[in-house]
C-alpha cells in the first residue's frame, strides 16, 4: 500500500531532511567505512562498492583485507601491479584498482599525500567520477557535495515521480539537480549516507515498504515499482573458450593475459576450436563477467605448441599470482 504525499520534498525541504536524519540516527547501519573519516579508506570503499554488493564485501571482509595490505596512498603507490591485482581478486572490474593506484600516485607526487577536500578537485584524479568525488568530499570532510548512485537515483525518481530515463543526459541532469537542492549542507555526511541507505532498505529495487518509509509523506509517486525508468539493458554476449590444463612435474602452464579482460592476469592457455578438436574434452565450466557469458571447454594434453607469453609456474606459487577468480576455481577443481 502506498502512502499519500501531503508535503513536497523541495517546498518542505527542512522537514524532509529532519525526517530522514531522525530515521537514520535511529536505524542507520554501521559499516567499516562509515566509522572513519580517513579519505583513503573512504575512497577504497567507494571504488570497491561500485560493482560489488555490500553483502559480498562484508561477508568476505574484502575491505578490511585490502586496507590491511594497502593502509595508505603511499603503500599502494609503490606496489607492483601484480600485487594490487591479486589483492583485488574476486571483486572483478580490475581497472578500478588500477585507477585507484593511479589516483594514489597523483596524490603522493603532486599533493604530498594529502587528499583534496573539494569534489571538484577530487574529480580531477584518475578514475574518479562525479559520484566518487562527492562521496569522498562529503563522507571524509563533511563538505556539502551532493552524490547520486543507483540507490539515490531510484529514491529521487520515486520521490519526484520522475518518468524520464534516469540514465539519459536529461535524466541525470535533473536527478543531480534535486540531489543538490535537497542536500543538508550543515550535515552532508549524514544526509548522503541516509539517502543512500533509504534506497537500500525501504525503497529497494525489487521491494518497497512505503507505509513504513520515514519520508513516505513526501513521496510524489503512486506507482513506485514502475520507477525509475532506465534504458534497455544490453544483451549478453556468449563466448566459448577452449582452455588447456597442462601439467609438468609440479608445474602448470599459464599464459600472461592481455587486452581489457585479462591484462595483468595469468590464465590457462587458450586455443581455437579447430586446434582443440583433436583433443577429448574433459569438462565444461561456465561463468559470467560484465556482459559476457563464458563457457570454458577444458582439455588436457601436453602436445600443444607453446606460444609467446606462456610459461610454467610451480603449483605452490599459484596463491601469489593474480588469476581471475573463475579461472582459479577451474584450476583448483581440475588438479
Amino acid at each position: 500500500m502506498k502512502r499519500n504525499a501531503d508535503r513536497h520534498p523541495l517546498t518542505n525541504s527542512r522537514a524532509f531532511r529532519n525526517a530522514l536524519s531522525k530515521w537514520f540516527d535511529t536505524e542507520g547501519k554501521t559499516y567499516p567505512w562509515r566509522v572513519t573519516e580517513d579519505p583513503w579508506a573512504i575512497l577504497v570503499s567507494e571504488i570497491m562498492l561500485q560493482q560489488t554488493t555490500i553483502a559480498s564485501v562484508i561477508a568476505n571482509q574484502r575491505f578490511e583485507r585490502f586496507m590491511e595490505e594497502f593502509p595508505d596512498v603511499d603503500t599502494i603507490a609503490e606496489a607492483p601491479e601484480s600485487k594490487i591485482l591479486r589483492a583485488w581478486e574476486g571483486l572483478g572490474y580490475y581497472n578500478r584498482v588500477r585507477n585507484l593506484q593511479k589516483a594514489a600516485r597523483v596524490i603522493v607526487s603532486e599533493n604530498e599525500g594529502r587528499f583534496p577536500r573539494s569534489a571538484s578537485l577530487l574529480e580531477k584524479l584518475p578514475g574518479i567520477g562525479r559520484y566518487t568525488a562527492g562521496a569522498v568530499s562529503s563522507f571524509a570532510f563533511n563538505e556539502p557535495a551532493p552524490i547520486v548512485d543507483g540507490n539515490i537515483a531510484r529514491v529521487l525518481a520515486r520521490l519526484f515521480d520522475f518518468d524520464t530515463q534516469i540514465d539519459s543526459n536529461a535524466g541525470q541532469k535533473e536527478i543531480w539537480k534535486w540531489a543538490s537542492e535537497l542536500l543538508d549542507k550543515e550535515s552532508p555526511r549524514r544526509f548522503n549516507s541516509a539517502l543512500m541507505e533509504l534506497g537500500q532498505t525501504y525503497c529497494g529495487a525489487r521491494e518497497v515498504h512505503c507505509v513504513d518509509c520515514p519520508v513516505g509523506g513526501f513521496c510524489q509517486t503512486q506507482s513506485p515499482m514502475s520507477l525509475p525508468v532506465k534504458k534497455p539493458r544490453k544483451k549478453f554476449i556468449t563466448v566459448a573458450e577452449h582452455a588447456f590444463l597442462i601439467l609438468e612435474d609440479d608445474k602448470i602452464l599459464l599464459s600472461k593475459g592481455s587486452g581489457s579482460r585479462r591484462k595483468g592476469f595469468w590464465h590457462l592457455p587458450l586455443r581455437s576450436e579447430d586446434e582443440a578438436a583433436r583433443f577429448e574434452e574433459e569438462s565444461q565450466h561456465r561463468y559470467t563477467i560484465t556482459r559476457y557469458r563464458v563457457t570454458v571447454h577444458l582439455y588436457r594434453g601436453n602436445s600443444i605448441t607453446r606460444t609467446e607469453g606462456e610459461e610454467f609456474h610451480h603449483l605452490d606459487s599459484l596463491e601469489e599470482l593474480p588469476i581471475a577468480s573463475p579461472i582459479r576455481k577451474i584450476i583448483k577443481a581440475s588438479l
